[in-house]
Formats: C-alpha cells, sequence, structure tokens
C-alpha cells in the first residue's frame, strides 16, 4: 500500500524538516514520541483549510501551517515512521496517506477520513489506533448522526467541485454512520487527577465532541499532564493562531467552549 510521488504535493522545505526531525528523533531517543514530535511543531502558524488547495485530491504535506487535524496526522506520520526505524521522506508519505485515506492512498475528495469517527475507524481496522477503556462512572454515550457535509456542501468547495457523485458518496458514508456509539468523557470529569483519569495518557489523541447539529467531533489535539496536576491539550489553535500546549488545564479552556460536551480518547498504537 503506497501513494505515488505525482499524487503528493509539498515544498522542499517540507521533506526537508521531515527528514531533519526523522533524524533528530533517531538522536534523541524520546520516550513519548507523539509528544516529541507534537513539540518540535509548537509555534507553527495556525492555518484551516490546508488540504483544499485543488480540485483534484493530493497527498497534501505542509509543516509550514497546520491546523488540528493535520497536527495530529503529521504527527502521528513522524511517530510511525520512527517506530518502524526509518528516516525516509517516502516512508513517512507513505504513513501520512495510510492515516489520511480510507485506502491509504488519495483517490478522491470523499476517500478521505473527513469526519472524525471516520478517522477513527478507518485506523482501527488498521490497528494504528485503539481506543482505551473508559470506566463507566466517567463517561457517556453519543449516538452518531452525521449529516453536516451533506447539507452544507457549499461550505466545502472541494465536494461541491466533485459533483453529485462525489456529494453521493459522502452522503453513503454518513449514512453508514447513523447510529454508531462513541463513548467521552465529559468536560465535569476532566479536572479529576491523572490518578483518577488514568485512561488517558501523554500523547493520546483528544478528539472533543461536539453538540452541532450533523457533526460528531469539532477540534482534535494531544492530552499532556501538567506539573499542576491538570490535563491540558496540545493543539493548532485558532484562538492562539498557532500550535500550542495551552497553558489552561483542558476543562478551563472547554468550560468556555459552549458547544464542547467532552472528549473521545485515542491511543496511538
Amino acid at each position: 500500500m503506497g501513494v505515488q510521488a505525482q499524487d503528493i504535493f509539498y515544498l522542499k522545505s517540507d521533506s526537508v524538516k521531515v527528514v531533519t526531525l526523522l533524524r533528530k528523533a533517531q538522536t534523541d531517543k524520546p520516550s513519548n514520541l507523539m509528544l516529541y514530535y507534537a513539540h518540535k511543531l509548537e509555534g507553527t502558524p495556525y492555518v484551516a483549510q490546508t488540504l483544499e488547495i485543488s480540485n483534484v485530491e493530493k497527498l497534501i504535506v505542509n509543516l509550514r501551517e497546520l491546523d488540528c487535524t493535520t497536527l495530529v496526522e503529521n504527527t502521528f506520520a513522524l511517530t510511525l515512521t520512527t517506530k518502524q526505524g526509518s528516516v525516509n521522506w517516502s516512508d513517512y508519505c507513505r504513513n501520512l496517506a495510510l492515516i489520511r485515506y480510507r485506502n491509504g492512498k488519495p483517490e478522491g475528495y470523499p476517500s478521505r477520513n473527513h469526519y472524525f469517527l471516520w478517522w477513527v475507524e478507518n485506523n482501527m481496522q488498521k490497528k494504528l489506533v485503539t481506543l482505551p477503556d473508559i470506566p463507566a462512572t466517567l463517561r457517556q454515550r453519543q449516538v452518531i448522526n452525521l449529516n453536516y457535509m451533506s447539507t452544507h456542501v457549499d461550505s466545502y468547495r472541494m465536494l461541491k467541485a466533485g459533483g453529485t457523485k462525489a456529494q453521493k458518496l459522502i452522503r453513503d458514508y454518513e449514512k453508514a454512520s447513523f447510529g454508531k456509539v462513541m463513548y467521552y468523557i465529559p468536560v465535569s470529569q476532566l479536572s479529576k487527577s491523572k490518578k483518577e483519569l488514568s485512561c488517558i495518557q501523554d500523547g493520546d489523541i483528544l478528539a472533543i465532541v461536539t453538540k452541532r447539529q450533523g457533526l460528531d467531533t469539532s477540534h482534535i489535539g494531544i492530552a499532556e499532564w501538567g506539573n499542576d496536576g491538570y490535563l491540558h491539550f496540545l493543539n493548532a489553535s485558532k484562538i492562539f493562531k498557532k500550535v500550542v500546549l495551552d497553558s489552561r488545564p483542558i476543562h478551563k479552556y472547554m468550560a468556555t467552549q459552549k458547544l464542547q460536551q467532552g472528549v473521545w480518547v485515542i491511543r496511538p498504537l
């Protein structure tokens, strides 16, 4: 499974940065690769929709500008490549495509894991991530009903350009997800201690559950336990306009966001 060179869009600076980071990690030998790479990307400007640059779906590699999803995907791709013992650009691109696309390569706009439910399910099938057990006392149930993309086509330029075929595929994928159940930890529980929230580990991916109709999650980032004893959120922040480890505990940050209900916990394998 792989991606062809003609299906990759990047600048030379992106490939240089990837290889430099991979080589540095071999020297540094960090204990937590997800946090290591995410911190290496701190300060990178937040820019939305960096994957929406043409009407033809390509594997976009852009480490100069990141949004919440591309931060997590690039961090995870770097982590996978290091775990495989590689410092090669081609291996990194293969891993990024494996994470981002249903079949591990760009095959049109609908082939991307647009909703985070699809991302999680697809990467669980590939045995790249798992869902840690959340004690029943900490979790709440979310019943999935996805329709935001198909009911807001004008908000997705590439989906609109893809015409009826692409739009039908997205609708079909949305319908196939209807009624599925995910469990999340509500905001009210996220102020607990590291021991009480032992189901969340440093470097886990956190996806924020939203009340917005037709969506499953609205924002993603990486978990880091702070010296203050609270859980913090390392993310490409629209608020701070860059990749940042929020100095506020995650429960305080989320308390300011009225549509945010809690978090899914996803663990890279």
